[in-house]
């Protein structure tokens, strides 16, 4: 199933939704640290910390160390410098998706550590400056579970 990577998140409850979202859907959560919190902080628990134990989450000390133990699969950046809009695309089961820290995006190396073509945006009303990340994340998980016809559901 799916990889969602957060790089070095800061909001415990965004996380906490992530670890639920991931525990609901069957895709598996990479934390790229330094992460902004404690996972066993109170405000993370109570947005979703509780199903830790029914997710796939790992923790990891730098991106490169995990964009080294992928098996397979490609991996998406999502950020509003994104070559192309999430829904333009085709996935596999074993792609993975990276966002970015809610303050600070992702860095420029991890930027150029794929080809453009795998950075992908959401659409916004110009203006605005981001979505919200378990949100954006809620989005680009559900386009590429329903292009694998929600595999693993329990609608299957």
């Amino acid at each position: 199933m799916f990889d969602l990577v957060l790089h070095q998140p800061q909001i415990p409850p965004n996380t906490g939704n992530i670890i639920r979202l991931c525990a609901n859907s069957g895709a598996n959560l990479h934390l790229i640290e330094p992460l902004g919190f404690r996972l066993d902080e109170k405000s993370c628990r109570r947005a979703g910390l509780d199903y830790k134990e029914m997710a796939q989450v790992k923790s990891w000390p730098d991106f490169n160390s995990y964009k080294s133990s992928r098996l397979g699969g490609r991996l998406w950046l999502v950020t509003k410098f994104g070559h192309s809009c999430y829904s333009e695309n085709h996935f596999s089961a074993d792609d993975g998706f990276v966002f970015g820290s809610e303050q600070h995006g992702l860095p420029e190396t991890i930027m150029q550590s794929v080809p453009p073509e795998q950075r992908l945006y959401l659409p916004m009303r110009s203006g605005s400056r981001s979505l919200n990340l378990s949100n954006a994340v809620s989005i680009v998980l559900y386009e590429a579970w329903r292009q694998i016809s929600f595999t693993g559901s329990s609608a299957n």
